[in-house]
């Protein structure tokens, strides 16, 4: 048993970027790559042999990716392929005008300059073709009516009160909070903002805040305060959080992907045994109910007897 190195959801952006980020630099540093990708030296020479192996069809030795290392140093020396000038086809070119005019109006978008730049270029090769994009209309959940008002109180950096739909708990909570930005995640804004009823940071999803306030008291946010890395994953658990461990069989393996997880271990049957943080567990028994036969609770002994009584009762439901 062999412990993984993460997903494939992790693994398959940073292969593709680091194509691009090697031929830039010619003889970068090893541990500097490691570090601007945020893995290990040993995960990284792991990417690196198996770029070695893709490439173009024929996959003969001048169509694969090819690296070279010299002492601590590496340098990309053919992309084979990877850097040719794209070619889109006119549905192509017209979904990449619809994501890159909705992704302008992201929340708290930065580096808005550069995507109008890339919508501007494509525009103008798609020339008429893009034409159609003008009558497609896209909206996040939440916008409508929660999203004018955390962006005034941004704007004006004023306090907010929510009235928040916690599921886990099935309740909705009252906090005041002081609005750090906006974040726009696989289609779902979120507000980042420091919690005074946690007294923390927390991102609350848009779609999820019942009612809100913009109050008079100004936002006033731990000037040590630093934005969450989202590279590291949307949420984040507590060293506090109970550790939970499961065991997956490879039809419930989508999990380590999906879920933060302190470790992965795989199996000889090609299942695995995660351990992963749940500060309220109540998530944690619908999910494995949810996996059946699939997944199981390990640890702790009370969580697995919580599972098992919540199967028991949802089978005497349908017992006459």
């Amino acid at each position: 048993m062999t412990a993984a190195p993460g997903g494939t959801a992790d693994q398959l952006p940073r292969l593709l970027a680091l194509v691009p980020y090697l031929l830039a630099r010619p003889g970068v540093r090893l541990a500097e790559v490691a570090a601007t990708f945020g893995v290990t030296e040993d995960r990284l020479r792991k990417d690196l042999n198996l770029l070695w192996v893709c490439g173009l069809p024929g996959h003969g030795p001048g169509d694969l990716i090819d690296v070279e290392f010299e002492g601590d140093t590496i340098t990309l020396t053919e992309p084979a392929g990877v850097t040719r000038p794209l070619r889109l086809t006119v549905d192509e070119a017209l979904a990449l005008v619809v994501a890159l005019r909705a992704l302008a109006e992201t929340p708290g978008l930065v580096e808005r300059d550069a995507v109008d730049r890339a919508l501007a270029k494509v525009e103008q090769a798609a020339g008429a073709a893009a034409g159609p994009a003008h009558r497609v209309e896209v909206s996040v959940e939440g916008e409508d009516r929660v999203l004018p008002v955390v962006r005034t109180a941004l704007a004006e950096r004023r306090r907010l009160h929510l009235s928040y739909y916690v599921p886990g708990r099935d309740e909705t909570t009252e906090r005041d909070v002081d609005p750090v930005r906006l974040l726009l995640v696989q289609g779902r804004s979120y507000l980042e903002a420091w919690c005074r009823r946690a007294e923390g940071v927390r991102l609350f999803r848009l779609d999820r805040v019942a009612d809100l306030q913009v109050l008079d008291a100004p936002a006033e946010p731990p000037v040590d305060l630093e934005p969450r890395e989202l590279s590291e994953g949307l949420f984040r658990p507590s060293p506090d959080d109970l550790l939970v461990t499961l065991a997956l069989r490879p039809g419930a393996a989508w999990v380590a992907d999906y879920h933060p997880c302190e470790s992965v271990v795989e199996q000889d049957d090609g299942g695995l045994v995660v351990t992963l943080r749940a500060r309220d567990t109540s998530w944690v028994r619908r999910l494995v109910l949810r996996l059946g036969e699939q997944g199981q609770v390990l640890a702790p002994r009370e969580l697995a007897d919580a599972v098992r009584a919540d199967a028991r009762a949802a089978l005497r439901a349908y017992e006459g």
